[in-house]
């Protein structure tokens, strides 16, 4: 057992999201009061008994907003992780320090967006007006070259990964072919019943060489949110308590916001490997401890560098490890069993910490069988966070 100070010393006892889509009809702080009123129903406790919360710098959705809709008392904690998608695991380690240190007792995690219908989240920076502000200057040496958008900075690092260890396009096809068969299962999944084969992955369109339309997340309308409290506590609410094992940031050398570029190794993904350093050392536990894994994959070529950095194969490994499909349903590690952000929706990696839950749980509709210790990644290419979930 792990004598990390926070290691199981909290809970998560709710999960609640809203139906994901690509025109949800409702403004986002809307979306965000249901699911966070659903998390709170799940867990069996009043909103009124919130007294933390936490979400991303790019959520629109204040948390007074929050707070004084849920009728709230005493709001003593309140925190946003930097930035999108690598800020996906981050307010559950926040939301962990917030409790185990007395600061506050029941804190939400939460994320709403209308990145569909609102406003186009991949078009990227192309229109942003020159300016001295340190990204627009940042970005100002890629837009020159014709790297404006997300998908545009990920070819780069996923070109290099394939050079270096003979990786195909049909590689990362394999990848989303097992999303989407995922997600085909998931009835809360936007691609629900729709299966993609190989073939259909190779003949979709580029949006990046060499990433294929369907190497690249959605872009989705919905909200997810997540009840934190002790574990002691969790044991009296009315759902059985998922416990935070390990919880991790990091950013390392050279870290930019997905345009690592001048790093010895590009693809590498080294801040994430600094995560997964620190949850496993946390946890007490290792890569064969594991039975199923939900891997960021806002792209699907750093799905393969994630199986590297968290031990499940060797660096340059991941390939075989994908084209022996031990990532799919009847693989030994089994791969975002919801879909993922290809399958099932793109809000910024919250929907995996839920399947996370559902999966220690046992409630999972892709259930894996006796799923006790479960990995969760955030954003990769960027600052970032991770996970392990476990069951008492």
């Amino acid at each position: 057992m792990s004598q990390h100070p926070l290691s199981r010393r909290v809970a998560i006892a709710g999960v609640g999201t809203t139906e994901f889509s690509k025109n949800s009809g409702r403004t986002e702080i809307r979306l965000a009061m249901e699911a966070v009123l659903a998390a709170l129903a799940d867990a069996g406790i009043d909103p009124s008994e919130v007294d933390g919360l936490s979400t991303y710098t790019m959520d629109n959705v204040p948390e007074r907003e929050v707070f004084r809709l849920l009728g709230g008392k005493k709001l003593k904690f309140f925190s946003r992780i930097y930035e999108g998608g690598g800020a996906a695991c981050a307010p559950i380690l926040h939301g962990a320090m917030a409790i185990h240190s007395g600061v506050a007792d029941v804190v939400v995690a939460y994320r709403a967006m209308n990145e569909r219908s609102w406003y186009r989240f991949g078009s990227g920076v192309g229109g942003w007006e020159p300016g001295p502000m340190v990204e627009s200057v940042h970005f100002g040496w890629y837009i020159t070259h014709g790297l404006v958008s997300p998908a545009s900075w990920i070819a780069m690092a996923a070109r290099r990964y394939m050079h270096d260890f003979g990786v195909t396009s049909e590689d990362f096809g394999r990848i989303a072919v097992s999303a989407r068969d995922f997600a085909a299962t998931n009835p809360a999944a936007f691609f629900y019943q729709k299966p993609l084969s190989l073939e259909e992955h190779q003949k979709s369109r580029w949006i990046a060489e060499p990433l294929h339309l369907y190497d690249c997340c959605q872009e989705s309308d919905g909200a997810v949110a997540i009840v934190m409290v002790s574990a002691e506590r969790a044991r009296s609410l009315k759902q059985k308590p998922v416990l935070v094992a390990g919880a991790a940031q990091g950013m390392a050398d050279d870290q930019q916001m997905m345009t690592s570029f001048y790093r010895s190794d590009i693809s590498a993904l080294s801040e994430m490997k600094l995560v997964a350093d620190q949850i496993y050392a946390m946890a007490d536990l290792k890569p064969d401890d594991i039975q199923t894994a939900v891997l960021y994959d806002h792209f699907s070529p750093f799905v393969l560098p994630q199986l590297e950095v968290f031990g499940f194969c060797k660096r340059g490994e991941a390939k075989d490890f994908i084209r022996a499909g031990e990532h799919t349903r009847t693989g030994r590690l089994p791969v975002n069993t919801h879909g993922g952000q290809l399958g099932e929706a793109y809000i910024h990696g919250l929907n995996g910490v839920a399947e996370g839950v559902r999966q220690v749980r046992g409630s999972s509709v892709n259930q894996v069988k006796g799923a006790k210790n479960v990995i969760v990644s955030a954003g990769t290419g960027v600052p970032t966070s991770g996970l392990i979930l476990t069951s008492e």
